[in-house]
C-alpha cells in the first residue's frame, strides 16, 4: 500500500473532475480524497498498490471529457489508511 498526493492543473474545476475522480477511484479500489483548491487546481490524496496508483495517475492526466489537464504533479506521502474515497466539498472559510 502506498500514498501519493496529486495536484492537477488546467481546466479542472466545473467539469465534474471531483465526481469523475471518485467514480474512477471506486472502480479501481483507490482510497483517499479529492478537493478543489482556491488556485483553480484539484488536489487528490490516493492510496492503493503501486500498479493501481500508476493507472489512476494516468487517468488523472486525462480527466473527464470536459476537462483540459495541463499538468499533474505527484508526490509520495505518508500512509493515512483511508477507508474509502471521498469528495471534499468547498471549505467554508474561503
Amino acid at each position: 500500500m502506498k500514498h501519493i498526493n496529486i495536484k492537477v492543473t488546467g481546466k479542472v474545476q466545473g467539469v465534474f473532475f471531483r465526481a469523475s475522480t471518485k467514480a474512477v477511484a471506486d472502480q479501481m479500489g483507490v482510497r483517499g480524497s479529492v478537493k478543489n483548491e482556491k488556485d483553480g487546481s484539484v488536489y487528490i490524496e490516493a492510496e492503493a498498490d503501486e500498479t493501481t496508483l500508476e493507472m489512476f495517475v494516468e487517468w488523472c492526466n486525462e480527466g473527464p471529457d470536459k476537462a483540459n489537464v495541463e499538468n499533474v504533479t505527484v508526490v509520495d506521502g505518508e500512509l493515512k489508511n483511508y477507508r474509502n474515497f471521498e469528495v471534499v466539498k468547498k471549505n467554508l472559510l474561503w
